[in-house]
């Protein structure tokens, strides 16, 4: 068997001129020719090619070949394809399987995320309000993710080249300015703060500041003064936080207390009065933040709910359920745990010679054997046992024996001052503090004493 030559319109034209006269054949072979490129276009060669993709040809230096026509009917190249990308918020109740399977990415690659080593286990820790974007590629794999904690923070999981997760962690810095407030007190420490430009947790640290020496739900005054000196924190010309509170000063009933931050060389920051003596007592003078007192420790109260004269042996603080409730001071809890009287209770032992104990409370946050530290919340107030209404009772005992919880923190010795070795550093660091602190008071000093003239005259 021959090869058979495959017709040609040139060839078909040909016969058609030995068989036809010319007119005739003229149109029979325009007829031909129609019929061969209906032919030709039909084949599967070149229907393969009407439909194939376009092909992005781009130079190559040096004598590389570009890539042949034929390579370029595979299918798409996902690996350059752009990468989806989806941004979730963090809501209440949410979990990270929530956030995958929103982000439409497989439980697979989440837990291929997580065990990809210590710094992934963070993500199981994610707070309401902060942002994750995922990008996923065309074959629903994760390439990245990005936990944006703040806008100053943000940690990034990328995939490498060998498939593995790398952490990466992106830090900005904002731009620290110095900030001054001051007030003075008409109703309350709040209200004044906030007429004063402070947020709330600014008076909070400022009453944290001085909580060994002034009970904020006792001993405030109208007519009490205090300044306060603390960081401003900007990016990209907008306010995003407050730095701590560097010097500040609080006149309590025409006594002045002053405080001064000091850094020391272990990197721990805490206050100090100027000549570097401890702010802070070993325990603070209320178990929770600006309340009232509902009752005060009298060993012959007429009790509210049995209408007898029962020793009250320690101090109601009237507060709304839930308000959070502090260890006094560092120590070991040796009972938490729940009576009909007492309702939820926490017993802390201080060393050998103190305890304290909080009463009716909403939640415990302690448990038995527990270490806790001073202000480190061990419940919240509440109405449980006999209790009239939502409020913490606070009992202080000496040697087993009840004492004032008012007045018997006074009378206890604070916590260490600075060594004299370090007195040298103490006052480089924190004698310009107090005298910007000063600077910013004397104008305001220098007022009042103007209008108390003018009123004497």
């Amino acid at each position: 068997m021959h090869n058979q030559r495959k017709p040609t319109p040139a060839r078909l034209f040909g016969a058609l001129r030995q068989h036809f006269p010319r007119t005739h054949a003229l149109a029979a072979g325009a007829a031909s020719f129609a019929l061969a490129l209906t032919m030709f276009a039909s084949t599967p060669e070149v229907e393969a090619k009407r439909h194939s993709l376009p092909v992005k040809l781009t130079a190559v230096a040096g004598d590389e070949q570009a890539p042949a026509p034929e390579a370029a009917t595979a299918g798409p190249d996902h690996s350059e394809a752009p990468l989806r990308e989806r941004r979730l918020q963090v809501r209440n109740g949410d979990t990270l399987s929530d956030l995958f399977q929103r982000a439409g990415v497989s439980a697979a690659e989440m837990y291929e995320l997580l065990s990809s080593g210590d710094e992934a286990q963070q993500l199981s820790r994610l707070k309401p309000g902060e942002e994750l974007t995922f990008r996923i590629d065309g074959d629903g794999a994760l390439q990245s993710l990005e936990v944006h904690r703040d806008r100053l923070n943000l940690v990034e999981f990328s995939r490498g080249d060998g498939g593995d997760y790398r952490h990466i962690l992106h830090q900005r810095q904002p731009d620290s300015y110095t900030a001054y407030r001051e007030g003075e007190i008409d109703s309350s420490l709040f209200m004044a703060g906030s007429d004063a430009g402070l947020s709330s947790n600014l008076i909070m640290e400022m009453a944290q500041v001085f909580s060994s020496d002034i009970d904020f739900a006792l001993d405030i005054r109208r007519g009490d003064r205090f300044s306060v000196m603390f960081g401003e924190e900007f990016l990209d010309g907008e306010k995003v936080g407050n730095g701590p509170i560097q010097a500040a000063s609080f006149t309590n009933q025409g006594k002045t207390f002053n405080a001064v931050r000091y850094v020391d060389a272990n990197g721990d920051a805490s206050y100090y009065t100027p000549d570097g003596k401890s702010m802070r007592k070993a325990f603070i003078r209320t178990p929770v933040d600006f309340t009232r007192i509902s009752s005060h420790f009298n060993p012959r109260r007429l009790h509210p709910v049995f209408k007898t004269r029962r020793p009250h042996n320690g101090t109601d603080y009237a507060a709304p359920r839930g308000t959070p409730v502090y260890a006094a001071g560092d120590g070991r809890v040796v009972e938490a745990g729940y009576s009909k009287a007492n309702g939820n209770y926490v017993f802390i032992k201080h060393g050998e010679r103190y305890m304290t104990r909080y009463l009716h409370l909403h939640k415990r946050n302690a448990r038995t054997g527990q270490r806790v530290e001073q202000r480190q919340v061990i419940g919240t107030v509440g109405a449980t046992g006999y209790a009239t209404g939502p409020h913490l009772h606070y009992e202080f005992l000496v040697n087993g024996h009840h004492r004032n919880p008012a007045t018997i923190v006074r009378k206890l010795p604070k916590a260490k001052s600075i060594p004299e070795s370090e007195m040298g550093r103490f006052r480089a660091q924190t004698q310009p503090l107090l005298a910007q602190l000063e600077s910013y008071e004397q104008p305001a000093l220098a007022q009042r004493n103007e209008d108390n003239d003018n009123n004497v005259n």
